[in-house]
């Protein structure tokens, strides 16, 4: 029989990473900015968080908790920043092609993240090429006290770690942000018609900055979810897999709607793992579809959206457009 009560767990642990990386990528076009380069930052971020725990593990005599989170934390948000505002100056200030730099960022990403990662596996000089962060992973992964003793509720609701649910808050408080301040339909303004904005006094640049760098600093934040408590603390080069693109396609599927990632993520997880769970035997074809379902399900979305053509289900007006205010 299917295992539901251990199935759970393990999609919504899959899904975390991916509703970091779609609330981030979600408030960076609701201001009109196409970052394709998620999957890049989540990767720096990811990174980024991994040298500081080695950094610390090595050099720590006792480790303490709080240092424990804060160090690679810090780390794995100033990476994701520094990707963000790499990526505004270059479309932004520069106006260059957005889904060029994005792709760009992306690659990018991977590379800086491979190449720290495999300095690191050298001098660790191990076996195998992965670094083991295991003091870190341990205090990132730990759950609420009660979680073993509630039986199959507790595996299900309560065997997380702070940052699943912290990416839950994350995506109720970008919810509310957008749709009931006033500063988030000035940002979706921005993302509308930046004509229009700028002509009723709001600083359009400053909108696409700040929401591009905190869209990247919310999807970094994925990467490091991913390796220091779905992974164990275990990094390893290219593991990291599609993870990024299933994010943005997340989007989509989401309708650009933060709070729906919530349970878009857990289903996307599902899907990411189904494979797994179904058994398939020895006959390889059969998992590779599984593994399609869910860029199969984000297809079926968008045909049925643009098919409906409600206002509310689509993309930003000028998503993807650069803003020259000499042009309007």
């Amino acid at each position: 029989m299917f295992d539901f009560v251990s199935f759970i767990p393990r999609a919504v642990m899959q899904g975390i990473p991916l509703m970091y990386g779609c609330v981030g990528e979600t408030i960076t076009e609701k201001s009109g900015n196409l970052n394709l380069g998620t999957a890049g930052i989540m990767y720096v971020g990811g990174i980024c968080g991994v040298i500081g725990s080695f950094l610390y593990e090595s050099y720590a005599a006792e480790m303490n908790d709080f240092l424990t989170v804060l160090i690679p934390l810090s780390c794995c948000i100033a990476g994701s920043l520094l990707m963000g505002l790499l990526y505004c100056f270059l479309t932004v200030t520069l106006r260059a092609n957005q889904n060029v730099t994005g792709l760009a960022l992306t690659t990018f990403g991977v590379g800086l993240g491979n190449f720290f990662g495999g300095s690191i596996i050298k001098l660790v000089d191990s076996d195998i090429p992965t670094v083991i962060l295991t003091r870190s992973s341990r205090v990132f992964a730990r759950t609420l006290p009660w979680a073993e003793t509630t039986g199959w509720f507790g595996k299900i609701f309560l065997s997380y770690s702070a940052l699943a649910y912290f990416a839950i808050l994350v995506a109720v408080l970008a919810s509310w942000f957008l749709n009931h301040t006033r500063l988030g339909l000035q940002l979706r303004s921005t993302g509308e018609s930046p004509a229009t904005a700028d002509a009723a006094g709001i600083n359009v640049v400053k909108y696409k900055y700040v929401a591009t760098c905190v869209g990247s600093v919310i999807s970094g934040l994925g990467g490091l979810y991913y390796v220091m408590d779905y992974a164990c603390g275990v990094w390893s080069n290219n593991a990291f897999g599609d993870r990024g693109w299933l994010a943005v396609a997340l989007v989509i599927f989401t309708i650009w709607r933060p709070s729906v990632s919530i349970f878009s993520s857990i289903v996307f997880g599902g899907l990411y793992i189904l494979n797994v769970y179904i058994p398939t035997g020895t006959n390889l074809a059969i998992k590779e579809i599984y593994k399609m379902a869910p860029y199969v399900v984000t297809i079926v979305v968008l045909v049925i959206t643009s098919m409906r053509n409600k206002r509310e289900n689509q993309p930003p007006a000028a998503l993807g457009l650069s803003y020259f205010r000499e042009e309007r």
